[in-house]
């Protein structure tokens, strides 16, 4: 009997000894700025007692040239398995109190491990980063470390959803991990990312980067778009985890997780007919059809603070799982342009590979116009949008709200991109061009010999429309499933998801088709 509790004794000391790797008066130290050490995080991402740790008693001491003999427990990083909401999720979470969090030999090791699990057992990963960087001491090992677990994160991706959470510093090539994963939430307050910090841009550029312009949550998710949500804390960052995985299947071969409602609720909607603005050149707020259409108005917006002429987002419809793309015609009218291509184009791309079904909400004029955008390339990020709907597989539903003009009506998933169900309300404009661009070309000569040039524009823009850009021109030449009344549209999209679940779609062999990139 000595014997044995002489081993649990010991037992017990080492799990004590990981469990507080880095030292009571560091943790303590987080603790009290509000911080969550990465033990906290895993154990607050799981439901209680679900978390089965991987690598406990994993250490490595640097004795690579003499420079650094630390004993590290766990090596800097937390991982394992627990249960989210009654589903397993695999986590690891890089723990900045010890040795900075650095990445090694073992670190990315327990990393790797982790992913590998959950790619074999088909279940998601959270990954909380908080790292000072590859771990100098390790030399190529560390290189070798990252790269082991980029290739990791490719070969999960459409496999397994991917989710980041910057906690911390993530700097240099640990960044590229994250940009790797399919979402990426970072903390507000102590979280940094970026590849070069600002005494690296000074030496090398003379110039003054201040981190907060380029690096900080709100840089990344309103100018660079790297990132697709900001949380106000730790606690923050895993309640959006939590709302995250609700929308989102275990792996690509479930489906989402669906709360089909009994019975589809075909009742009309008269606060739809509200909605629309009755001067047709004043912008329609898309946010407010979307809170609409879904249930209980609760959605989960992606990237909202970037791009914003184009929302990206998750919902539900009569329960089931929903990806929304829309044209918000409150910013630059509605427009696309480079960003918003990019941001449409790859929650598409996410949704398809996850069998989440698509919703299109259509107010679009056009492509923006502007010779920065067509030297920046329009044309080839365009061309994801149009790439991403034409490749999508999952039930596409489009609603042609107002204005669907040109390219930018086939890039917003229109029949000919795929759509299996287009509807269109009365208020639809559907053409090559908009009607004063059209008069402007079509009627020039007849404009300047008119003696009240205005009335007459006016005139022709109103027959224009009726003639060339009518929804009923377009259903009578089979384009559109129907043109329905706005107080209708919640009724027939939840028909249509409902009738579409069962979709399947082959397409050609093929590795994988060639994005415009």
């Amino acid at each position: 009997m000595a014997i044995k509790q002489q081993l649990l004794d010991q037992l017990e000391k080492k799990r004590r000894e990981a469990q507080h790797a880095g030292g009571e008066k560091k943790l303590a130290e987080r603790r009290a700025k509000g911080v969550m050490t990465a033990r906290d995080r895993a154990l607050g991402l799981f439901q209680p007692d679900t978390f089965q740790e991987m690598g406990l008693h994993v250490q490595h001491s640097c004795h690579a040239f003499g420079l650094d003999k630390r004993s590290m427990p766990t090596d800097g990083v937390v991982t394992g398995v627990g249960m989210v909401n009654g589903r397993p999720v695999a986590c690891f979470s890089q723990d900045f109190t010890v040795g900075g969090g650095a990445l090694g030999r073992m670190h990315s090791q327990k990393i790797t491990d982790a992913m590998n699990y959950a790619l074999k057992v088909g279940i998601p990963v959270v990954g909380f980063n908080d790292s000072g960087g590859a771990r100098i001491q390790e030399g190529v090992d560390s290189l070798s470390g990252y790269g082991q677990v980029f290739f990791r994160n490719v070969l999960l991706s459409g496999v397994v959803p991917q989710i980041a959470v910057i906690a911390g510093p993530c700097a240099g090539g640990a960044a590229y991990s994250p940009a790797l994963m399919d979402f990426l939430i970072m903390t507000r307050k102590n979280a940094v990312m970026f590849i070069c910090g600002p005494d690296v841009i000074k030496a090398a550029t003379g110039q003054e980067a201040p981190v907060e312009e380029y690096g900080s949550a709100m840089a990344h998710a309103s100018v660079a778009g790297n990132i697709h949500f900001v949380a106000e804390d730790d606690a923050d960052a895993i309640r959006i985890v939590h709302e995250l995985l609700s929308y989102l299947p275990a792996n690509n071969l479930s489906d989402p997780p669906h709360e089909p409602t009994p019975t589809v609720d075909l009742a009309p909607d008269p606060e739809f007919d509200n909605l629309v603005p009755e001067d047709s050149t004043m912008p329609l707020d898309s946010m407010a059809v979307l809170t609409r259409l879904v249930d209980g108005g609760k959605v989960l917006e992606v990237q909202k603070d970037w791009a914003r002429n184009v929302i990206c987002a998750f919902g539900r419809i009569n329960g089931i799982v929903v990806g929304v793309v829309a044209n918000q015609s409150m910013v630059k009218a509605g427009a696309l342009d480079i960003d918003a291509a990019d941001k449409a184009a790859r929650f598409i791309r996410v949704c398809n590979v996850f069998n989440i079904p698509l919703v299109c909400l259509v107010d679009v004029p056009g492509f923006l116009p502007g010779l920065q955008q067509e030297r920046s390339g329009i044309i080839r990020h365009g061309a994801k949008m149009l790439f991403a709907w034409a490749s999508a597989t999952v039930p596409k539903i489009t609603v042609i709200m107002r204005r669907a003009y040109g390219g930018a009506y086939l890039a917003m998933c229109s029949k000919d991109m795929g759509a299996d169900m287009v509807f269109a309300w009365p208020t639809a404009e559907i053409a090559v061009m908009g009607a004063d661009g059209a008069v402007n070309v079509l009627y020039k000569d007849e404009l300047k010999a008119a003696p009240d040039r205005k009335a007459r524009f006016a005139e022709l823009a109103a027959e224009y429309k009726d003639q060339f850009a009518s929804p009923w021109q377009a259903a009578a030449n089979g384009m559109i499933t129907d043109v329905i009344e706005p107080a209708r549209t919640r009724a027939a999209v939840s028909l249509a998801l409902r009738t579409t679940l069962t979709k399947r779609e082959s397409r050609p062999p093929k590795k994988h088709g060639n994005i415009a990139l």
